[in-house]
């Protein structure tokens, strides 16, 4: 069974700020999910055998294709900005 205690645990490590209200209902909510849970891990799986995928499959790859594509003006013609015949974006790191 999950607590409250349990929430704002995870609400913590998740480093979510969650009100009492959302509090109550994820106790129910998760310790719904964790019955489901055991009741899965109770079942007998003794005779299936292990996969990797629920559905095989394999290859499913489209030809490659040569087709039409945009020049570089077209490509560039709705960027804020450019530089030196590129998209210009945000330093990330």
């Amino acid at each position: 069974m999950i607590t409250k205690k349990d929430v704002e645990h995870i609400a913590l490590l998740s480093r979510l700020d969650l009100t009492e209200e959302e509090k109550d209902k994820l106790v129910n909510q998760l310790g719904q999910i964790l019955e489901h849970a055991g009741k899965i891990a109770s079942l007998d799986t003794s005779k299936v055998e292990p996969t990797s995928h629920a559905v095989e499959t394999k290859n499913v790859l489209r030809k490659d294709v040569k087709g039409p594509s945009l020049s570089q003006e077209e490509a560039l013609s709705n960027a804020p900005e450019i530089e030196e015949g590129s998209f210009v974006v945000p330093k990330i790191v």
